[in-house]
């Protein structure tokens, strides 16, 4: 019997251990290849991760519907390169999802 996505509790650590802030500059050779996949901050990167690994087509579908999950595109990626900017990063080959730091509410 397969496992489904919120019960992988091995993969979801094995995908948290491997997720890291990384510069964006590193990731544009990546986004280039078309492979750099955004997730919004709403939403939990490792949990989203699991989720494709399972090709869990509905969340991913409902969560690209809702525009938090989509293809980097050119003017975010312009963005981040202008500033510097720093992202976490979690591989799900071929792809590598990025989410932009949670902002803190003051």
């Amino acid at each position: 019997m397969k496992t489904k996505p919120e019960n992988d509790t091995d993969l979801r650590i094995k995908i948290n251990r491997e997720t890291a802030r990384l510069p964006w500059s590193e990731l544009q050779k990546h986004f280039a290849q078309g492979n750099v996949v955004y997730v919004s901050p709403e939403l939990d990167l490792v949990d989203v991760a699991v989720r494709i690994s399972h090709d869990d087509k509905d969340s991913i579908s409902r969560w690209m519907a809702e525009g938090k999950v989509a293809k980097v595109s050119d003017v975010q990626a312009a963005t981040w390169a202008a500033a510097n900017s720093e992202v976490w990063a979690s591989v799900v080959s071929p792809f590598v999802l990025v989410q932009p730091e949670k902002t803190k509410l003051h």
